[in-house]
């Protein structure tokens, strides 16, 4: 059985590419669509769990059905990047629901923002009070998604 460089085999990844986008399938549908009998495949899930590479489960949700369809990227530059501003503005992003991802950049800017909301109006209120008030904000730029082309969690095949 070869072992890929992150030291999991071809099981492993069979396993985690199915749960990736079947995340309900029962043990012993999984256990036949990777070729394996139910005890390993529980065996190598506990592992899998154990050792932090699955971190948990969880539901896919219609943002439409919601009624947060609308999707912006927000480029932000903060006034200064020393960690209490950085921890600062941390603590407090995380405290806004409509920000779906928050990632620190190297670069032009210093965050990526990715907010969805119902529309364009509830948008620019989440900006003016809740985005633009984040500590040490110097300037945001937003982008506006016209089409989600690929939208979902990266799994290697």
């Amino acid at each position: 059985m070869q072992m890929k460089g992150d030291g999991l085999d071809r099981f492993d990844h069979a396993i985690l590419e199915i749960l990736g986008t079947e995340g309900r399938l029962s043990i012993t549908d999984l256990a036949a669509r990777v070729g394996l009998s139910k005890s390993p495949v529980q065996a190598r899930l506990k592992r899998l769990e154990a050792e932090g590479v699955i971190t948990g489960y969880r539901a896919t949700i219609d943002p439409v059905r919601l009624h947060r369809e609308h999707v912006v990227f927000i480029q932000i530059k903060l006034t200064e990047t020393r960690e209490a501003a950085i921890a600062a503005f941390n603590e407090a992003v995380r405290r806004i629901p409509e920000v779906e991802q928050c990632h620190l950049i190297a670069g032009h800017f210093d965050y990526l923002l990715k907010v969805r909301t119902a529309d364009m109006v509830r948008y620019r209120e989440v900006l003016a009070a809740r985005i633009s008030t984040l500590p040490h904000v110097a300037h945001t730029s937003t982008y506006v998604a016209m089409q989600a082309v690929k939208d979902h969690a990266w799994v290697e095949a």
